[in-house]
């Protein structure tokens, strides 16, 4: 089961990359405008601008009634994009399954294990969310996010290794890592929307972008399902602590950036609904709070803690 889990990993991060280079090629399609296929009808949500300006484009066409769009438009590379990266999501899955029957436990017992698992999230959140939003011209951004987290993970220790006593508790290993992966794959996609925001802005500059709305639409959706996971793991964290160390909190490193990022996403969820502060402050915070998770993702690296002897 290891050999297996070590090839599906080797193959589903070259898909990735592969993934990546389709997305970033569908993106620069578009941004140059040079689509060679035609374009195909697609309505626009109801929540997105009745007009769009840009760079490239100074009007819309229309066809039997629905909105055409340069941010809508296919290229020889948008679909392609999605099934390799859909394809690769599948071998990284299939990598963790056959390394969790291995181990008997959720694979999230190390540095390696927990890095494949967090880019693994990445790409379904990103698969998920692009379901029902046109967001594949930001899709490099989520994407390219999972293939470093990858390629970092490939340069770890991945020899697997018992685990020390407190870490012994299989079932809370499982659903408190795994909903800490999940919540931290479904940010990604909100820190692309609001990268994407902060690039588009309120008068929805480049054409090729998905409009400011369905960006901020997108953002909103995926902290709305990714904060109540993450706010379950921190207290399902809180009682494991209390079986392995005997408190609920300690003030860890990683306790603490846990907890920042939590009010982070707690401020954007606020400052969304405040006039002052919708638009471009709110898309700043969803930069800040996918930093924070970065730095709760690998702040036993920087800081001495409880967490360091795991290596998550």
């Amino acid at each position: 089961m290891a050999q297996a889990s070590s090839l599906l990993f080797v193959l589903g991060a070259i898909a990735v990359a592969i993934g990546f280079a389709a997305h970033v090629g569908h993106a620069v399609l578009l941004a140059n405008g040079r689509r060679v296929v035609a374009l195909a009808p697609v309505r626009r949500p109801a929540f997105a601008t009745s007009g769009v300006t840009g760079s490239f484009v100074a009007s819309q066409a229309r066809s039997n009634g629905a909105e055409l769009g340069l941010a809508a438009s296919p290229t020889p590379l948008s679909r392609a994009a999605t099934f390799v990266t859909a394809f690769a999501f599948g071998l990284l899955v299939a990598s963790l399954t056959a390394r969790g029957i291995e181990v008997g436990r959720g694979p999230y017992g190390n540095l390696y294990e927990f890095s494949v698992a967090f880019g693994t999230s990445i790409l379904g959140g990103y698969l998920l969310l692009a379901r029902r939003y046109p967001i594949r011209q930001i899709g490099f951004v989520p994407v390219g996010v999972a293939l470093a987290l990858l390629l970092y993970g490939s340069s770890l220790p991945s020899e697997i290794e018992p685990l020390v006593p407190a870490l012994q508790n299989a079932p809370l290993l499982t659903i408190h890592v795994g909903m800490a992966v999940i919540s931290y794959g479904i940010f990604a996609t909100a820190f692309a929307a609001g990268v994407g925001y902060l690039a588009q802005g309120a008068e929805d500059r480049f054409a090729w972008l998905p409009p400011h709305r369905t960006l901020d639409e997108v953002a909103y959706r995926a902290v709305i399902v990714a904060f109540p996971i993450f706010a379950t793991m921190i207290i399902l964290g809180s009682w494991w602590a209390s079986i392995a160390w005997s408190r609920y909190w300690g003030w860890d490193p990683k306790e603490t950036a846990a907890l920042v990022t939590w009010l982070t996403y707690a401020v954007y969820l606020h400052a969304r609904n405040q006039r002052r502060w919708a638009g471009r402050p709110a898309a700043l915070l969803l930069v800040i709070g996918f930093g924070m998770v970065l730095v709760t993702y690998s702040g036993s690296l920087w800081f001495s803690g409880l967490h360091a002897y795991s290596g998550l």
